[in-house]
């Protein structure tokens, strides 16, 4: 079984790379992607969830509070009680700033003293907290100039301290890269993996196959190993291209990354031989593998917050597996997640590759009959 398995792979591999279309799709899209997300992407902020830890027992950190419950941009305000509880609703992405109002607030506000507000953002959306850090800043303004007109004196403006945790310097490129390390498996994995039934049936061989001394679980695999194999080099290349070209810290666990990775190729490549199933010919594989790719890339909540979209839509970004992806390769790179955490989003991709690549051998040994 495993000589022929072997063969089977090492004929795969040698048909996807001789063929010089398959190795300008291979080449040239990552590329392009990697170029045009990694510089031109940018994030939108809209229903930001903040929590607020207030120490200061006067009437100007409730007035404070209640200007920033009233504005439009925040989708929530969750009052907690200390430091640590502040620390992990940013830690768990529960809430994308934490605001710290200091014991003195309002006696320095009465008093003319500066009255100094913390700010705590989660630098893995850097866009979205410069956009939160300013919108802020222009509340605590606009409230500043209100008590001075009260008054009837000039107060010194505060003075808004920004701390953004796990993205130090706001790098745009810090959010974008990591991610685009699973949009690019998803593409590889897809359209390698489509193609692979097309090109035979399309090229004649898909009856020669039949009649080959081969099982059908032995070719599903023969159709399956290959294009791991090469989403596995791509993610390689690009982990080190993340590291050593746009400087991305890797703060985690490879061993974890690539474990995660496992599955969601897994996942990838079920979804992709279902679509080769159903083709037949390469083009229609390709136009399959393109009409998922989008959506699942919509839905992934790497361009925007899964949170901002429709209440309807967001229970179909459950069955996304990129949507857990992107979670993992963003928490690795950025902030070192622990193992709790990554078997956390790697559960919904076991389940989803269960499920994809059980559809597509039962497909799969329908086409053969």
């Amino acid at each position: 079984m495993f000589a022929r398995l072997f063969a089977l792979i090492v004929k795969e591999l040698l048909v996807i790379l001789r063929d010089p279309r398959s190795r300008a799709i291979l080449i040239g899209p990552p590329l392009i992607q990697l170029v045009i997300f990694a510089f031109a992407a940018t994030l939108e902020v809209r229903n930001v969830d903040l929590v607020v830890l207030n120490r200061d027992e006067g009437a100007a950190g409730r007035e404070l509070i209640a200007r920033i419950e009233g504005s439009p941009t925040f989708h929530s305000v969750r009052a907690v009680h200390g430091p640590m509880e502040l620390r992990l609703a940013v830690d768990h992405q529960t809430a994308l700033l934490g605001i710290e109002i200091g014991p003195t607030f309002s006696r320095d506000m009465l008093l003319g003293r500066p009255a100094n507000v913390q700010l705590i953002l989660d630098g893995r959306r850097s866009n979205a907290a410069q956009i939160v850090d300013s919108y802020i800043g222009q509340i605590v303004n606009t409230y500043i100039a209100d008590e001075n007109v009260r008054l009837h004196r000039p107060t010194p403006m505060p003075r808004v301290v920004a701390r953004n945790w796990f993205n130090p310097n706001l790098d745009a490129q810090w959010a974008t890269v990591p991610g685009l390390i699973g949009i690019i498996a998803l593409l590889m994995g897809l359209i390698v993996t489509a193609l692979s039934v097309a090109r035979e049936r399309e090229q004649g061989t898909f009856d020669q196959l039949m009649v080959a001394p081969l099982r059908a679980h032995e070719i599903l695999l023969g159709k399956m190993i290959p294009p791991m194999l090469i989403v596995f080099t791509h993610i390689t290349l690009y982990v080190l291209a993340t590291v050593f070209v746009f400087g991305v810290p890797l703060r985690g666990s490879l061993l974890l990354l690539y474990g995660s990775a496992f599955f969601f190729i897994l996942a990838v490549v079920g979804v992709g031989l279902f679509i080769s199933a159903l083709s037949m010919t390469q083009q229609q594989a390709i136009l399959g593998a393109f009409f998922f790719m989008s959506p699942a890339i919509m839905l992934s909540g790497f361009a925007t917050p899964i949170e901002n979209m429709p209440g309807w839509l967001q229970p179909v970004t459950l069955v996304n597996p990129l949507r857990y992806f992107l979670v993992i390769v963003r928490g690795v790179f950025l902030k070192a997640i622990p193992f709790e955490q990554v078997v956390e989003q790697t559960v919904p991709m076991i389940l989803i590759a269960a499920v994809t690549l059980t559809t597509a051998a039962w497909l799969f040994r329908k086409r053969m009959e």
